[in-house]
C-alpha cells in the first residue's frame, strides 16, 4: 500500500521522531513516580519541572500557571466549568460563538439547561466575527467570554483581544477563556496580549502524541480555582492524578522540535493550495483562513462525508470538519450565512510542515476529475 497524502493535520500530527523518542526514554529509563522520594522518582519530578518551562516558555508564560490535562477538551471543559462558578454570585450572562469546538459548546448546553443566559455569537460568510459584534454582546451581568483563538474548520483568527477589551470597557466581572488548540506555535500569541485568563492547548496538534494537553490559568486565579478532580494534590492540587510523565515529555520534545520557519512553510503550501483551488470550476473556496494550516473548500454537488471517503479510497486524508464530528454535519460550516448547497459540500484541507505541493497537486487531480466527471468514481 502506498503512502497516504496526508492532508489533515488539524484533525491530528504524526507524531515527531523527538517527541516520539522523548516518550520512549521516560517509559523505559525514566519510569519513575515523580511523587516518589527516591532518586528515580526524583529524577522525574526534574524533569517534569523542565518539561514545563519549556511548554510554559512556548506559550510566554510562568511554569506555576501551566496545568497539565489529558485533551484539549478536558482543558475547555474546566476552564468554563471553573470560570462560571468562580462568577455565578456576580452575574447570569455567558458570550460565546456558534463556531467553538464542541468541547466549549456542549457545556454551554448544559449551562443553558441550569438557566444561565449564553450568546452565541455568529459568523460572517467568511467565518469571521468582527470585533464590534463581540462589543455590542458583552453586558456588565456577563461572568465569562469563551471564544477560541483559531477555527479549527475554516481557520479563521478571532477577536480575543477585542473580547478582553470589550470586558473591560463594560465593567463586566467577566473571566476570558481561549481554546488556543488550533492557534498555538502556529500563530504568534500569549495569554497576556490576549488578555485572556484561562487558555487551552494540546500535544497532538503540534507533532506530540495524543493524551496530553494543558491550560494556562492566570496566577491571581490559581488560589481561587475550583479543583478538577479531588485526589493526592498534584499539579498544584487543582488536578491531581499521577502526571502522564511520558506523554508530557513527547509534549515538550515536540514543543522544542517546532522550527521558528514552520509556520511560513506551512502557509506556503495552504497559499499554493488556495490559488489552485480557486480556478478548479465546480469548486468554492470558503475561506482562506488567517491561520498558517486551514482551508475551507467546498464541492456543492456533493457532500462533505462522501467526498472525504471517495478521495480515502485514494489515499488522500482530509476532512468534513472536526474530526470530533465523526460523520455529523459541521455546525461551523451551517452558522456561517451560505447556501445550504455549499455547507453540505463544505470539506477542511489542513497542512503541516511535512507538506508539500506535490501532495496538494495530487489532490487537485483527484478533485478536477470529481468536478469533470460529477462522479465521485474513480
Amino acid at each position: 500500500m502506498s503512502t497516504p497524502i496526508y492532508l489533515d493535520h488539524a484533525a491530528t500530527t504524526p507524531v515527531c521522531p523527538e517527541a516520539a523518542q522523548a516518550a520512549l526514554e521516560v517509559m523505559t529509563e525514566g519510569f519513575g513516580n515523580p511523587s516518589s522520594l527516591y532518586s528515580l522518582g526524583k529524577n522525574a519530578a526534574r524533569r517534569l519541572t523542565a518539561d514545563r518551562a519549556v511548554i510554559a516558555g512556548a506559550l510566554n508564560c510562568l511554569p506555576e500557571e501551566l496545568f497539565f490535562t489529558s485533551c484539549g477538551t478536558e482543558g475547555d471543559n474546566w476552564a468554563v466549568n471553573a470560570a462560571v462558578e468562580l462568577n455565578r454570585k456576580k452575574g447570569n450572562h455567558i458570550v460565546t460563538t456558534a463556531i467553538e469546538h464542541s468541547a466549549v459548546l456542549e457545556p454551554m448546553k448544559r449551562l443553558k439547561m441550569e438557566d444561565f443566559e449564553v450568546t452565541f455569537l455568529k459568523p460572517d460568510n467568511q467565518g469571521n466575527i468582527p470585533p464590534e459584534v463581540v462589543k455590542a454582546a458583552i453586558r456588565p451581568d456577563t461572568i465569562l467570554v469563551s471564544m477560541m483563538l483559531v477555527n479549527n474548520e475554516v481557520g479563521t483568527i478571532l477577536p480575543v483581544r477585542a473580547a478582553a477589551d470589550a470586558i473591560q470597557a463594560a465593567g463586566a466581572p467577566a473571566l476570558l477563556h481561549t481554546d488556543a488548540v488550533q492557534g498555538f506555535l502556529k500563530v504568534p500569541f500569549s495569554p497576556k496580549e490576549l488578555g485572556a485568563d484561562l487558555v487551552t492547548v494540546c500535544g497532538h496538534k503540534v507533532r506530540a502524541p495524543k493524551g496530553v494537553g494543558a491550560l494556562y490559568i492566570k496566577k491571581e486565579l490559581i488560589s481561587k480555582m475550583k479543583p478538577l478532580l479531588l485526589g493526592g494534590g498534584q499539579e498544584q492540587g487543582l488536578r491531581p492524578g499521577t502526571e502522564a510523565t511520558a506523554q508530557i515529555a513527547a509534549f515538550a520534545a515536540a514543543v522544542k522540535a517546532w522550527e521558528p520557519g514552520f509556520a511560513e512553510r506551512i502557509r506556503t503550501v495552504k497559499d499554493y493550495a488556495a490559488d489552485i483551488f480557486s480556478s478548479v470550476d465546480g469548486v468554492t473556496l470558503l475561506s482562506r483562513g488567517d491561520a498558517p494550516h486551514i482551508l475551507a473548500l467546498s464541492l456543492p454537488d456533493f457532500s462533505g462525508q462522501s467526498l472525504v471517503e471517495a478521495l480515502g479510497s485514494q489515499g488522500v486524508c482530509i476532512s468534513s470538519g472536526s474530526a470530533c464530528h465523526r460523520g455529523k454535519p459541521s455546525h461551523v460550516f451551517a452558522a456561517m450565512p451560505i447556501p445550504p448547497k455549499v455547507q453540505y459540500g463544505a470539506v477542511r484541507v489542513s497542512f503541516g510542515p511535512e507538506s508539500t505541493k506535490e501532495e496538494v497537486d495530487a489532490l487537485a487531480k483527484l478533485v478536477r476529475h470529481i468536478c469533470e466527471r460529477k462522479s465521485l468514481l474513480f
